[in-house]
């Protein structure tokens, strides 16, 4: 995030803001450092908790732990909303409502309390392992990641319609060719389900074709499947490799070459890898 103006900032807010978004001091390194651990004991804690051995011998340790990372989350949420510009516009953001998740599901069980309440109470709890997106505000390939799968959205949408097309068709034929008494393909949607599970190679063999035709579609299917998984891989390998060509283009612009103008060079590069020419 980038440093705001701090001619109307008080003091303590200047110096609250370089604590929490400042991550090229020491202050907001430490403080991202200790957010990080918290996250990941917390979410470690949750599962922990779910297995009824530990919950039994460990209950009240978990409580604890459960409130301290609560407290925690909830100063962070609070410091977030004091010192952004735009409260609002931050506290209906992604983050904004992944920290509110993050708080939610412990104070809730102050509200339901009681026997009659023990499975609505438990479903609430299990809220808090939403806390594992908060760690994507630390990460830095993440935001490389996810700005590749949005750069790539239309081709996936038109693959992903491709692909329903197809296990629509598929779907259709098999309940034609496998009809009849004993088949287990009763109807369209039914077919539909096989082609999918067939498609994406998982197989869970609850459905299977009897006759000669529908084996052979279904072999047909198979093979299709192979391909058809590694084109999302291949098209957001495509958008991740562009954008790291343009990251390091970017980084090296500083370094062009005189004698042929190129500006790709490695960060380290002493000599043009086009034309060899000191740079």
């Amino acid at each position: 995030m980038a440093q705001p103006d701090f001619k109307n900032f008080p003091k303590l807010r200047q110096k609250l803001w370089v604590l929490v978004f400042g991550t090229e001091t020491r202050a907001g390194k430490v403080f991202d450092i200790v957010l990080l651990w918290a996250i990941v004991l917390s979410v470690l804690s949750v599962m922990l908790e779910s297995v009824k051995e530990l919950n039994d011998q460990f209950g009240n340790v978990f409580a604890i732990l459960e409130w301290s990372f609560t407290i925690l989350f909830s100063i962070e949420y609070l410091l977030r909303i004091l010192i952004t510009r735009k409260p609002r516009k931050y506290v209906f953001s992604f983050f904004g409502i992944v920290d509110l998740l993050a708080l939610l599901p412990t104070y809730l069980t102050l509200i339901f309390a009681g026997g009659s309440y023990l499975m609505v109470i438990r479903t609430i709890r299990l809220l808090r392992i939403m806390r594992i997106l908060k760690l994507s505000r630390y990460l830095r390939e993440a935001s490389v990641l996810g700005n590749a799968l949005i750069a790539s959205r239309h081709k996936i949408f038109v693959f992903i319609g491709s692909v329903f097309t197809l296990v629509m068709i598929v779907g259709t034929l098999m309940y034609i060719v496998e009809s009849g008494e004993n088949s287990t393909f009763t109807s369209i949607p039914r077919g539909i389900y096989w082609a999918i599970v067939t498609v994406t190679t998982v197989g869970y063999g609850d459905i299977s074709p009897q006759t000669t035709l529908g084996q052979g579609l279904a072999s047909l299917l198979m093979l299709m499947g192979y391909a058809i998984i590694a084109v999302p891989t291949g098209i957001v390998t495509s958008e991740i490799a562009s954008a790291e060509f343009e990251r390091r283009a970017s980084e090296s612009n500083e370094k062009k070459c005189d004698l042929c103008g190129n500006t790709v060079h490695d960060h380290d590069a002493e000599y043009c890898k086009k034309c060899g020419n000191q740079i």
